[in-house]
């Protein structure tokens, strides 16, 4: 009989720890729930600051509870426990904030905050223990990724218990009509353990002065360092109004390497650190911070108050979680004489346009007296600032089934005049080494043309196939754009063609190029890649190609116009140069044709009349190689860039950018799947983008959220019935349902049957767990049963036998309880080989280096200059 009670305490002990590695995920925030604090009705979401993200993630919303800061300078706290007791990894922090009411945030977490109010004067202090910088935002920045396998760790044993958040309101002004205030940030949370811990290291001057009148001061600050090795991936930088440029830099053996150097006038968000720097012991870090005195009357002061200054360097780095070390600082120089050989490019002020600063500080002026031609000019550039005045971001669709159609190598996305989205795809053709000998002849002709349909119609709301065509007409599609009319614009490089389709015509209505015969003059292309037709004049633009390097222009009958460009020269490219102009997009408000120029890495806009170069868009960000560009109007620009060359570590990721400046105002990754190669991105005028992927042959869709990141409804001007939409979006897209658009009383019904899905959810994961335990129990019972019969007496000391070895393997030597974490800990490897810096979002299947399917779009040779790769 005993032997019987062993093993029932062992069935036991199993299914405790079973169910609570199984327990429902919302089931950890019950307790949190009873103590959810009471917010300003302007406040709406706050109320609900945990959602669950799965099994194992959950997001925390930290905002200020609807707050009104009296005077200017004002530093307000709030603290918001972590809702669950074990360790936890902060993977991602979104800001939810302007500045047009805040002048900076600061993120804090710790043990035990200074109070237990809703929120209160930072003058009281933040917390009463130890706190460490988690995060910094200022100047309307973008949100921060970690790299992949990065996490700050927090709760269990040693991490914080709480998170501070620290909001410095500078200028009240905003504030006269007495509007609530909810700023704030959203952190990405995980429970599965990451390799390497993140921490953040500060260097801060704290005896600068700065004469009036004076045109340049320097702070100069310097630390050595004496801990285990840190890996640097990000910084950020922080001055006020008088700061021009603040440079960081590690000195080794005489030696000054870059950490980073921006301007503190630019959106203070953290950049990726551009080349892996790595500190060892011994080394030290520098960092200086040039200043003007010039306009000032009085001295300034190292101070809090936004008439005082700042000279703070923060940098993100991650180390080996054995040796991990969340927070270090550094406020003094040690030796001032070496930043005589401080690189020229710290004295250096970096430029900042003017526009870019108002748009940095949430500032639109307009004119008070225009003539009547002036404001038809202007016009165009105010509806670009209503658009950018917005805040909000791009995140995938989660719930839009699309990325699950079944198709080829994607390579054109397209919208057509209904909005409805247009798919161009390669079917079962890949394009591979093989498919061109070295004059750029195709090989395959043998296999024919696609006998799929190649252009496929899809509803944007649930990826319906709407309508389809293209069967038995391509070898290997490309480029695809649609016209005011619906006609579709295509082209294959296999061809060197350009197609005109009607919508229902089974034949082509224009066919430019020769058929299967490359070539540079003007009836000849050479792996044409885009086509773009002005919806003003008609004229048809094709970007020619993979081995030409020029724009062709022709009238709406196809005759050619002109053409521009000519291929890279050693060296740096330079304007109407390109290296495989792959994408285009047309810019009517400006008159202007944006090219991506792939292997060049950077966009080319051109006046489209004349072909005259207007701009280049370059950001290190793009890495070597941008893919494709779309525009919307009122100012914004969306592009994909390619995969990182081995050795480079810019990710692949999307990017919405400012139209007029040119600045990343967003980053963007999906999060079912992963970018593998981005061959297309096209957005519609709700800011819904679409980007095709050759490699992985899927399309997934992006929304804004705009809705859901405002920090106060008066302000904002967002009535209480949109943000109850926005939250109906975004709870569906976090439980993978579709989004209902039912009217408010439907609404709460429905809210009401999904608030009970989770308790039927955990009643049948209890009851499919408890059906193996009874099971387990009878067969106990009948070898019980069966070995009483047999062996007698002896049965029990042979059950006591066996329960004492199981018992011994799961406790292990020297353990006083069952240890199942232990018991698996063996069989978990961690690997920091192909390690991402910024995506933290994708999937974490990676591309199969030996799939012999990969297209020649693969083969680009690494370092400068790359053959060209295809797609």
């Amino acid at each position: 009989m005993a032997g019987l009670i062993n093993n029932l305490l062992i069935l036991l002990l199993v299914f405790q720890n079973t169910c609570l590695g199984f327990k429902n995920p919302l089931s950890v925030f019950k307790r949190y729930k009873d103590t959810t604090r009471s917010l300003s009705s302007e406040c709406l979401g706050n109320n609900r600051p945990v959602i669950s993200l799965g099994l194992t993630d959950f997001a925390l919303d930290i905002r200020m509870p609807g707050v009104t800061p009296k005077q200017s300078d004002t530093y307000l706290c709030m603290s918001l426990r972590l809702p669950v007791d074990e360790e936890a990894y902060v993977v991602d922090f979104r800001p939810q904030a302007s500045m047009d009411t805040v002048h900076h945030m600061l993120l804090f977490g710790c043990n035990v905050p200074s109070s237990t109010e809703n929120y209160w004067d930072c003058d009281e202090g933040i917390c009463t223990d130890k706190s460490n910088i988690l995060y910094a935002w200022a100047r309307n920045a973008p949100p921060t990724r970690l790299p992949k396998g990065v996490g700050f760790k927090v709760g269990g044993e040693t991490g914080s218990k709480y998170f501070v958040l620290q909001v410095h309101y500078g200028d009240v002004s905003a504030f006269r009509d007495k509007h609530k205030d909810c700023s704030g940030v959203t952190l990405h949370l995980t429970h599965q353990r990451q390799p390497l811990i993140a921490g953040m290291y500060l260097m801060m001057s704290v005896n600068t002065v700065i004469p009036p009148g004076e045109k340049v001061v320097d702070a100069d600050i310097a630390c050595h360092y004496q801990k285990y090795p840190m890996h640097l991936f990000a910084y950020r930088v922080h001055t006020h109004r008088l700061g021009k440029v603040v440079s960081g830099y590690r000195v080794r053996n005489g030696q000054w390497t870059l950490i980073g150097r921006q301007s503190p006038q630019l959106p203070q968000a953290f950049y990726p650190v551009e080349h892996p720097v790595h500190i060892s012991f011994g080394d030290t870090l520098a960092a200086r911070c040039v200043f003007t005195g010039e306009g000032r009357t009085t001295e300034t002061h190292i101070g809090g108050t936004a008439s005082d200054e700042m000279c703070n360097f923060y940098i993100m780095y991650y180390m080996e979680a054995k040796h991990a070390v969340s927070y270090m600082t550094c406020t003094q120089n040690i030796n001032p004489d070496m930043f005589r050989s401080i690189p020229q490019e710290a004295n250096i002020p970096i430029p900042v346009k003017s526009d870019m600063i108002m748009m940095t500080h949430g500032h639109h002026h307009e004119e008070t007296k225009k003539t009547d031609d002036s404001s038809s000019l202007k016009q165009p550039k105010r509806e670009e600032e209503e658009v950018l005045d917005q805040d909000f971001h791009i995140e995938e669709a989660v719930d839009w089934p699309g990325v699950n159609l079944k198709l080829g190598q994607v390579s054109g996305l397209a919208l057509d005049p209904k909005n409805n989205l247009v798919i161009f795809h390669r079917g079962d053709h890949v394009w591979d080494r093989n498919s061109f000998d070295s004059s750029f002849v195709y090989q395959q002709r043998g296999l024919g043309p696609i006998e799929q349909n190649t252009i496929l119609v899809i509803d944007p709301s649930n990826a319906e196939v709407l309508d389809s065509t293209g069967k038995n007409l391509f070898y290997l599609p490309h480029g695809l754009s649609i016209d005011k009319d619906g006609n579709y614009w295509v082209t294959d490089v296999a061809l060197h063609q350009v197609f005109k389709l009607g919508v229902h015509d089974k034949e082509p209505l224009l066919i430019l190029g020769r058929s299967l015969q490359p070539g540079s003059d003007k009836n000849h292309f050479c792996q044409p890649t885009d086509v773009a037709v002005d919806p003003v004049t008609g004229n048809i633009y094709v970007s020619d190609g993979y081995c030409n390097s020029r724009i062709v222009v022709f009238s709406p009958n196809g005759m050619f116009i002109m053409q521009w460009g000519e291929e890279t020269s050693v060296g740096k490219a330079k304007p109407g140069q390109f290296r495989i102009p792959h994408s285009l997009t047309l810019v009517p408000e400006f008159g202007q044709l944006c090219v991506a120029d792939r292997e060049n890495g950077r966009i080319q806009c051109f006046r489209s009349e004349t072909g005259e170069f207007t701009r280049e868009i370059k950001h290190k960000l793009f890495g070597r190689e941008l893919f494709a560009v779309s525009y919307i109007p009122g100012g914004l620009l969306f592009a994909v860039n390619g995969m990182p060359y081995p050795g480079d570590i810019e990710p692949v990721q999307g990017f919405m950018m400012n139209f007029s400046t040119g600045e990343i105002m967003d980053t963007f990754i999906p999060v079912r799947k992963s970018f593998e190669m981005p061959h297309d991105v096209v957005a519609s005028e709700d800011k819904t983008v679409y980007v095709g992927d050759v490699h992985a042959k899927t399309v997934w869709k992006f929304t804004s959220t705009e809705k859901m990141e405002h920090r106060s409804v008066k302000k904002a001007g967002i009535e209480v019935q949109e943000i109850k939409e926005a939250e109906t979006v975004i709870e569906a897209k976090l439980k993978n349902k579709p989004v209902s658009t039912e009217s408010p009383k439907k609404w709460e019904k429905h809210h009401m049957v999904e608030q009970a899905s989770p308790g039927i959810s955990f009643v049948l994961i209890t009851t499919l767990l408890i059906i193996p335990i009874v099971v387990l129990l009878a067969i106990a019972v009948f070898i019980r049963w069966r070995k009483t019969r047999v062996y007698g007496a002896d049965a029990d000391h042979k059950l006591e036998s066996s329960s004492g070895r199981i018992l011994g393997r799961l406790q292990g030597k020297g353990s006083g309880g069952l240890n199942l974490g232990n018991f698996f800990a063996s069989h978990k490897s961690y690997s920091r080989k192909g390690f991402d810096r910024l995506s933290t979002e994708g999937s974490d299947q990676e591309k199969d280096e030996d799939d012999g399917t990969d297209s020649e779009e693969e083969y680009s040779a690494p370092p400068p200059p790359p053959v060209s790769s295809s797609s």
